[in-house]
């Protein structure tokens, strides 16, 4: 068995600009719902050392094991809580963590880089494995395997289209419900060259593999990430102390959207007609947004770890509004 805690040693993305942007000080309590392999929570875990706490949050238990040891080894002096879960189920898992409140909160999304690498996870359209892309297979149903073979041609469109901004989203549907009409597609080697096939030779010449979209698309699906992350970033919302920091580096434009609009709502004022005299809808905001634009990584930190290129990064403060 390969050795977990390598396996997870990925570069953390846009690290330096993390924590610039959420200022972690000693004694403060951190809190990294993405935990993976530990990149940014080490570094978290060193600044709130000794006293602070860092809160690490996982679905996967791979990195969950090889997250503890990099901790252990790395910043030995830190109190830590790591926790499975998903950061859609935030708050009860921050209720069993039994803290009062965070100041700051990390949300790094996509996959990591080990959980496509192991065939066996299923993720992968350069790997001859069973199609499942479970986040967490000991707790979740739906397979990848059985979207693609039991939803209808019109589903598959849509999530196609919608999760991976795939162009042609009606023509990789119409092939796959073709393909599996003869036998079931059940491993990625053959749904990714089903997916290529379907794809005009015009448009395979160039760019990166052509299952690349559809097959986020579809993992965006098992495992209902944009539902997750609306859920996990209202949460984190409520949980975040007066000036704690909330920081989201996202991987396409559906999360980066989800991100946006949340912290836009949650940073409005008053909402009243304008021509009223007085303010009658008592709304304040919550937020103050950190970031005008999204944050890109830099050229330099996009050679040396390319999968910084499409990171898109936003902040948001959580102001105090026990006195409104």
């Amino acid at each position: 068995m390969r050795n977990l805690t390598s396996e997870y040693r990925h570069v953390p993305v846009m690290l330096e600009e993390v924590l610039e942007a959420l200022e972690p000080a000693p004694g403060e309590i951190v809190c990294d719902c993405t935990l993976g392999g530990a990149g940014h929570s080490v570094e978290l875990a060193r600044r709130v050392a000794p006293d602070g706490l860092s809160i690490g949050i996982d679905q996967d238990d791979m990195a969950l094991r090889a997250a503890s040891e990099r901790l252990v080894r790395e910043v030995p002096d830190a109190q830590t809580l790591l926790l499975k879960g998903n950061f859609s189920d935030l708050d009860d898992l921050l209720v069993k963590a039994e803290v009062p409140g965070v100041d700051c909160f990390l949300f790094d999304l996509g996959v990591s880089s080990p959980q496509l690498d192991l065939p066996q996870r299923g993720f992968s359209y350069h790997e001859d494995a069973p199609l499942d892309m479970r986040m967490d297979p000991g707790k979740q149903t739906l397979t990848a395997a059985e979207v693609i073979n039991s939803y209808n041609e019109a589903d598959l469109a849509r999530i196609l289209r919608n999760f991976g901004d795939e162009r042609h989203a009606s023509r990789i549907a119409h092939a796959i419900v073709r393909e599996r009409e003869k036998a079931p597609i059940e491993s990625c080697a053959t749904l990714a060259e089903v997916i290529r096939d379907a794809i005009p030779a015009r448009d395979r010449r160039h760019g990166r593999h052509p299952a690349r979209k559809a097959f986020q698309a579809i993992r965006i699906e098992v495992n209902g990430e944009l539902d997750a992350l609306t859920r996990g970033l209202e949460a984190a919302i409520r949980w975040a102390n007066p000036g704690g920091r909330i920081c989201v580096i996202s991987y396409h434009s559906l999360e980066d959207r989800i991100v946006k609009r949340t912290f836009g709502e949650m940073s409005k004022g008053c909402i009243c007609p304008p021509d009223l005299p007085v303010c009658v809808c008592g709304h304040v905001p919550i937020l103050k947004v950190e970031t005008k634009r999204a944050l890109k990584a830099t050229d330099a930190e996009v050679r040396n770890n390319p999968r910084a290129r499409s990171a898109l990064m936003r902040v948001a403060r959580r102001l105090d509004t026990s006195h409104t």
